[in-house]
């Protein structure tokens, strides 16, 4: 019920979506009611918005501050005894993988490379891929098989891949991989995923009883410095803002259903 939940109800309250409509009801009180000022200004007020969240980089100001959360992390030396490294799904593109074969990725893909990188690294931990098909629209085929032939054509031995393909959440993400590796208190297990995802990702696996240590990717800012630059097109700067703002409501959410240690978990 939570998964649906949260799918729909993102459907109407991400940025872009809302000022869509504000447009939209604006338009239509003009159109068909008597009440043309409070349209006008509905439809300005969207309008505005759209624009500026565009340009202007809200986003950013929303995105760094959860990157920046675990980039100072450091991961354990090369010789280090290293149980497993976790691969979180959302790097894949399920529908076009189903149509075209093979493993289709989106611009995250540093997850799975990252993942990848650390596997050589550490040449004797367990490889773990957890995800399933994760969107409420997005159809296709999961992603674990076409992710676990893509390890093993890059050379990562077959006894060494876990392959999770199920989840279609962190929360279940993280409950799933418990489950199937069972880890110790004296193991040390890496997790990947998006810099502005890892705080959620670590409250989620703290509070399901399994202790990693962060291994953030994917970064979409660079520094302060992008709290300063605009953005070149309006369909950038929304999608900036969407990702960013779904993030947050997914951090107080999760917290406030006990699904994870804390409102913004911290190193």
């Amino acid at each position: 019920m939570f998964y649906y939940a949260s799918k729909v109800f993102w459907l109407f309250a991400q940025p872009s979506s809302l000022f869509v409509i504000l447009i939209a009801v604006g338009l239509c009180l003009i159109a068909f009611t008597w009440r043309r000022r409070l349209g006008l200004w509905l439809a300005g007020l969207g309008l505005a918005a759209l624009v500026a969240a565009g340009f202007l980089p809200v986003g950013n100001y929303l995105v760094l501050p959860l990157e920046e959360r675990f980039a100072g992390q450091s991961l354990p030396s090369p010789g280090a005894e290293v149980a497993g490294i976790i691969i979180l799904g959302g790097f894949e593109d399920g529908w076009v993988s189903a149509g075209r074969g093979g493993l289709a990725l989106n611009e995250a893909a540093e997850r799975l490379t990252e993942g990848v990188r650390l596997a050589k690294r550490w040449p004797t931990a367990r490889v773990v891929f957890s995800g399933g098909v994760a969107g409420l629209l997005a159809g296709g085929e999961g992603a674990a098989g076409p992710v676990g032939t893509f390890l093993k054509d890059v050379g990562i031995e077959d006894q060494r891949i876990v392959l999770e393909p199920d989840a279609r959440n962190t929360w279940q993400n993280a409950l799933n991989t418990r489950e199937l590796v069972r880890p110790s208190q004296s193991e040390t297990w890496v997790l990947v995923t998006s810099a502005y995802h890892m705080p959620r990702s670590i409250g989620v696996f703290r509070q399901a009883g399994f202790d990693v240590i962060a291994a953030p990717v994917d970064f979409r800012t660079r520094d302060r410095r992008d709290l300063w630059r605009l953005f070149e097109t309006i369909p950038a700067g929304l999608q900036r803002l969407d990702l960013a703002t779904r993030e947050w409501i997914g951090l107080v959410a999760y917290w406030l259903s006990g699904r994870s240690s804390a409102l913004l978990p911290a190193p």
